[in-house]
């Protein structure tokens, strides 16, 4: 998997995504992220991340971009974006500024909701957004030789594997997928009927096994746990709302 290679810078991009860390690493602020277009001291555009550009972003700074990202997207106003020139400028090399870890159901894609093209982030997904050795070992990837600055876990309402989870659902490796999410289930503080018909309390189980798994990914992996009590990234969750479209992000 090669990394630092040097990649493709372009005069001209259309993508008003891409502009959002290019604003931020050139010293621009949060103001900016709202709504219009995006001017540049230097009237610079690129296609994808290079090295120097996202090691000029901070953790909040990568983490605003998204969330503006996705304020763009709920209001439908996504920018077009080229994903051909994306594609060549990223073909070799890749900086990408997040690693994140989200579920696979098709309704909840994160570059789609949060208004990011090729070679932005690295996202691995599994039912439930759940951690496993495999996953600890490609974020690890992602940000210690990678350069990524912040891990997020996405879940979203309506989760099919949380259903699944407290309905005690068994079917082959799906067993013990939800096996994983049970101490959410059980862990998680609910008066209500906690029940898989009660999208309420789905939704409860939902935030609370996105929090225990960013818990348990600065338990499992000291490699994370170590760069971000240097401050070199952020591990952090986000909720996504399948019906509002809004991504809500926990820090």
């Amino acid at each position: 998997m090669p990394v630092d290679h040097k990649s493709g810078h372009h005069q001209g991009c259309s993508c008003f995504g891409r502009r959002d860390f290019l604003k931020i690493a050139s010293g621009a602020t949060a103001a900016a992220f709202g709504g219009g277009g995006v001017l540049f001291a230097d009237n610079a555009r690129a296609d994808a991340l290079t090295k120097e550009l996202r090691d000029k972003l901070t953790p909040d700074q990568i983490i605003q971009a998204m969330k503006s990202g996705n304020a763009r997207f709920r209001s439908g106003e996504r920018k077009e974006r080229n994903y051909l020139r994306e594609q060549k400028a990223s073909a070799s090399g890749q900086y990408p500024a997040a690693a994140l870890l989200s579920c696979i159901d098709s309704r909840a894609p994160a570059e789609v909701i949060m208004d990011l093209g090729i070679g932005d982030i690295f996202n691995y997904r599994v039912a439930g957004n759940v951690e496993s050795a495999d996953i600890l070992g490609s974020l690890e990837f992602a940000c210690k030789l990678a350069g990524a600055k912040v891990v997020l876990v996405m879940g979203h309402t309506a989760c099919g594997a949380i259903t699944g989870a407290i309905d005690n659902a068994e079917l082959g490796n799906l067993t013990g997928l939800l096996a994983k999410i049970k101490p959410a289930v059980q862990a998680t503080a609910y008066t209500g009927e906690r029940s898989a018909k009660n999208y309420a309390f789905v939704d409860a189980v939902a935030r609370k096994n996105i929090e225990m798994t960013v818990a348990a990914i600065r338990k499992d992996s000291l490699v994370l746990a170590e760069l971000e009590s240097k401050g070199s990234i952020k591990i952090t969750g986000a909720m996504y709302n399948l019906e509002t479209g809004a991504v809500e992000f926990f820090g």
